[in-house]
């Protein structure tokens, strides 16, 4: 079963990036080719996936995953940018690594916040260690050194994480 749900997930994928570049919605050479990479990445995932894939047919946290791209982590890379801009053009950094502590429960939740911070600009999550509860991130101006939450560092991420990676 997570096979055949890995496989129409990517092929949804490559359909919605590929459409329209041979004037044609999808050339028979397109189509083949997405056939072809979705059976790769069903096959090679399918362990990792295992069964928890009927997760991704569950339209609540597509429309969850959506709101939160053009929601809280749109507003957060904006924010970010304006931030590392201002840094750049002033000098005005002091980078380091700090320890974030965290509080979720499953290997989704930690790749959720961990991708959300390493995509905003002056962030790097360098490490997940769920038995320490925590994330070591790479932060561009390290205001507090050791935070008491994620909160300085991912903002609403965090609680995003906690609902998205149920």
């Amino acid at each position: 079963m997570s096979f055949i749900i890995v496989f129409m997930w990517s092929f949804v994928l490559w359909l919605v990036l590929t459409a329209g570049t041979k004037g044609m919605l999808w050339s028979p050479e397109e189509l083949a080719a997405g056939v072809i990479f979705s059976s790769i990445v069903a096959y090679s995932t399918k362990n990792i996936v295992g069964e928890k894939a009927s997760r991704f047919l569950n339209p609540s946290k597509w429309l969850g995953f959506v709101v939160y791209s053009v929601g809280p982590l749109f507003w957060g890379m904006v924010k970010a940018n304006l931030d590392v801009a201002y840094r750049v053009i002033t000098g005005k950094i002091k980078p380091g690594i700090v320890r974030v502590p965290v509080d979720l429960e499953n290997e989704a939740q930690y790749t959720i916040l961990s991708n959300s911070i390493t995509l905003t600009p002056g962030t790097l999550t360098i490490e997940a260690c769920p038995d320490e509860k925590a994330l070591y991130v790479h932060w561009i101006n390290v205001t507090e050194p050791e935070p008491q939450s994620s909160e300085v560092i991912a903002g609403s991420f965090e609680k995003w994480a906690r609902r998205l990676g149920k």
